[in-house]
């Protein structure tokens, strides 16, 4: 484990591979769980790829800040850590709000982003009515509450039945962030809508997203694609809204030809 003093809150983060690799990745994770998400996915991935895995503000290892959290907040984070960890360049890869703070990170920071890879997220994700009736069940019930409906968006009806232990131990991840983290963060996406990022974007871009995404949906990633010029657009099917859990096999037969490509 690795921590870091990035704007006043502790991250936790971790750097995999060799430092002298090719090819580095940045990977900004969903909302409700923490960096070992993208651990099934890194396992698919050669060695000539590098991979700097972060907790984001108020999730995993990595502390909330008496400041809150907000969008600005979550970018600024990600910028903060990859100065500190000497980053120049990388291929950044979200996923729902991290692939929020990714759009965001292009806004700022365009230099240090040599592609992006946006899965299973969108410039505006949900609705105020949405996002404030997930809050008000998290403040009545707790992220217990919100856990049979979260996993039923998270992952397919065939992941439920045949990797049941796995959604146990996934639900246990949720239970177990920050609440006021969580509420927090959900805020932050309902305030936030990013549509004006997309058409500025001139790095490759590949967008991802499950066919049975209950989260973001295939029609919004797509309509995202549709604005950043050249993106790529692709489906995975039989899978929801992680794809670095439930397809790491495909995800990353899509991901390294992606990020290799000259």
């Amino acid at each position: 484990m690795a921590f870091a003093a990035i704007n006043g809150i502790t991250v936790h983060y971790e750097f995999i591979g060799d430092p002298g690799a090719k090819h580095t990745i940045v990977f900004s994770n969903s909302l409700g769980t923490d960096f070992r998400i993208w651990l099934p996915l890194f396992d698919e991935l050669g060695d000539d790829i590098s991979v700097l895995l972060y907790d984001s503000r108020g999730h995993g290892l990595t502390g909330l800040g008496a400041a809150g959290l907000g969008m600005e907040d979550l970018v600024d984070d990600l910028v903060g850590l990859v100065d500190h960890v000497g980053i120049d360049k990388a291929v950044f890869c979200g996923l729902s709000i991290g692939g929020m703070i990714a759009q965001g990170l292009w806004r700022k920071r365009p230099d240090l982003v040599r592609k992006l890879v946006l899965c299973d997220t969108g410039p505006k994700i949900g609705t105020a009515e949405t996002w404030d009736s997930r809050i008000e069940a998290i403040r009545k019930g707790g992220l217990a509450g919100i856990g049979d409906s979260v996993m039923e968006r998270w992952f397919t009806p065939s992941f439920h039945k045949n990797r049941r232990t796995d959604v146990v131990g996934y639900r246990l991840m949720l239970e177990r962030q920050s609440a006021p983290a969580y509420i927090g963060a959900c805020e932050a996406i309902r305030d936030t809508d990013l549509s004006a990022i997309p058409p500025t974007i001139t790095v490759p871009t590949l967008c991802v997203v499950g066919d049975q995404d209950g989260s973001t949906p295939p029609d919004l990633v797509r309509g995202m694609a549709d604005m950043i010029p050249g993106a790529r657009f692709e489906i995975i099917e039989g899978c929801g809204h992680i794809p670095c859990v439930e397809q790491p096999q495909r995800l990353a037969a899509l991901i390294e030809p992606f990020v290799r490509k000259a």
